[in-house]
């Protein structure tokens, strides 16, 4: 998430009511979580296992539990809960805003663009031209969908990501203020939900087909005409990538990468990146042929035991 405008170091802090080890100046242009941080991009952290990975990240602004020696031409905001600052920022910065109509008067919707009966368009969406919305799809704030895209009833476009600390209390969400984009040329199935990111973009290629019922979680990206098939999950962070074939039931763990061209054969559980080119199959995934190969020899293990006898 890039801020409106840049911010100092004080003024951040100022926000989050911290102490902070820089320059009072020190420029500040936004905040994203670890994997797609930026240079000027506050990250943060609040366990001593990620300091080193959050500190050598490419954000130069690491906000943090414990005050630790300061990287050359980094800053530091000290917190004592490192999570619920990063809310506050989120709530600072893209604050929930209630809708009193169906459609945000800064929503800006394209030529030839259809929205059927009992959609809602949230605030600062955006839509593309020769689009078909049918009855009952959602769109949360500030998605952009690009041109010729159709999107079926009961779809959800940007609803918060599925991320927890958990506290003595109970669980603490962590807010979402990314987005959801649509790329050119997408089909999206009835009853799907697309999570928005929690500071970045939850991404669908260009000509990419989705199935109904299909789930993809936070700051996923999903690549060039990929197809997606029925009850398929995708987990937070998944790297999916072009002309990718996922069919039925397939569910991924988070931040892994499946390679271009894949092909992930119905009910499997990818449990780790993969190599693209090649069939998959199986929990945990293995490639199709040599898992199939298993199978077959499990199937004669009664007739082995009676020779065995």
């Amino acid at each position: 998430m890039k801020f409106s405008r840049i911010h100092t170091l004080k003024e951040i802090a100022a926000i989050i009511g911290c102490h902070y080890v820089g320059a009072d100046d020190f420029a500040v242009h936004g905040m994203n979580e670890i994997h797609v941080v930026e240079p000027g991009d506050i990250v943060f952290v609040d366990h001593p296992k990620y300091y080193d990975k959050a500190l050598q990240s490419a954000a130069t602004i690491v906000l943090i539990n414990k005050e630790v020696d300061c990287p050359e031409d980094k800053a530091l905001l000290i917190s004592d809960d490192p999570f619920r600052d990063f809310n506050t920022l989120t709530k600072h910065f893209r604050p929930f805003v209630a809708a009193n109509v169906s459609v945000s008067a800064s929503a800006t919707i394209g030529k030839n663009t259809v929205i059927q009966p009992n959609c809602f368009i949230g605030n600062n969406v955006t839509i593309g031209d020769n689009c078909l919305l049918h009855a009952n799809v959602i769109v949360y704030d500030n998605t952009v969908i690009g041109d010729n895209v159709i999107i079926h009833s009961g779809t959800i476009l940007g609803a918060d990501a599925f991320y927890y600390k958990k506290r003595p209390e109970g669980f603490d969400q962590l807010l979402s203020g990314g987005r959801v984009v649509i790329e050119d040329n997408v089909g999206i199935g009835a009853l799907c939900t697309i999570d928005k990111g929690v500071t970045g973009d939850t991404t669908i290629g260009a000509g990419t087909k989705i199935d109904n019922q299909v789930h993809v979680g936070h700051d996923t990206v999903i690549g060039k005409k990929c197809l997606i098939a029925s009850q398929t999950g995708i987990a937070g962070c998944v790297i999916i990538e072009d002309e990718v074939t996922l069919w039925g039931q397939v569910g991924t763990t988070s931040g892994i990468t499946i390679g271009a061209k894949a092909v992930v054969l119905g009910q499997t559980g990818v449990t780790k990146s993969i190599e693209g080119g090649k069939s998959y199959f199986g929990t945990p995934v293995e490639e199709s042929r040599e898992k199939l190969k298993q199978l077959a020899n499990v199937k004669r293990i009664p007739e082995i035991l009676d020779k065995l006898k």
